[in-house]
């Protein structure tokens, strides 16, 4: 009996292991080399050992009988998870959502041998190594090949230049003031009397968050841009 149970945990740590990498290759080679987000990078890495053991240990260690009820139910929970102290950016969520789905999976998946009437039951590793392929594929081609546009509100006070016919002058004076390869940009509100507008502007990266556009704008003012 303790035999059986040392194999099957060393299957699990096997299994963790390998989510483990998998997730840091996920995380570092392709989320944070353009974000440089670290809190998210921290983030991503413990959320991701902590739901493979909280996932494991809730299926129950005779895993013949375990259901995936309560993996899928764990998996649906942490992946609409907000934080309430800062709102999540919609990149960082689905990479958020990738690490918890590839942490399920590895943590639902049974050992792979054979039972007693001879025959193979579990999920072979070969199996779980295809799926993290797939996932690491798949992402690294829409990021090569898809760019990231973000956005921002801007208070702007060359209000002359919203014009549609001045448009083109527009961008390239927000491109020099930004910084940015700016794409597009929409135009909300309009304060005559301060000669100012308020604008978003899209533009090529991503946003990183450590300076929040917190501007004293109305809701009625933006709400359009």
């Amino acid at each position: 009996m303790n035999e059986i149970i040392s194999v099957s945990f060393a299957d699990t740590l096997v299994r963790f292991f390998i989510c483990m990498l998998v997730n840091w290759m996920i995380v570092h080679f392709l989320y944070f080399r353009k974000s440089k987000r670290r809190d998210f990078y921290f983030t991503f890495m413990i959320i991701s050992m902590a739901i493979f053991f909280l996932v494991y240990l809730m299926m129950g260690l005779d895993r013949g009988k375990a259901t995936m009820g309560v993996g899928l139910g764990l998996f649906g929970i942490f992946s609409i998870m907000r934080y309430r102290t800062d709102s999540m950016p919609v990149r960082e969520m689905t990479y958020l959502f990738v690490v918890v789905c590839l942490s399920v999976v590895h943590a639902i998946a049974e050992p792979f041998g054979v039972d007693n009437a001879g025959k193979m039951v579990g999920t072979p590793l070969v199996e779980l190594l295809i799926i993290d392929v797939i996932t690491i594929v798949i992402i690294m081609v829409f990021e090569r090949f898809l760019k990231v546009v973000a956005s921002k509100l801007v208070q702007y006070d060359r209000i002359e230049l919203i014009k549609p016919e001045r448009r083109e002058e527009l961008i390239a004076d927000l491109e020099e003031r930004l910084g940015l390869k700016v794409i597009a940009v929409r135009v909300g509100a309009i304060d005559f009397l301060r000669d100012m507008a308020v604008l978003r502007v899209y533009y090529e990266g991503n946003d990183s968050g450590d300076v929040k556009n917190m501007l004293k704008i109305k809701n009625s003012e933006y709400a359009s841009v």
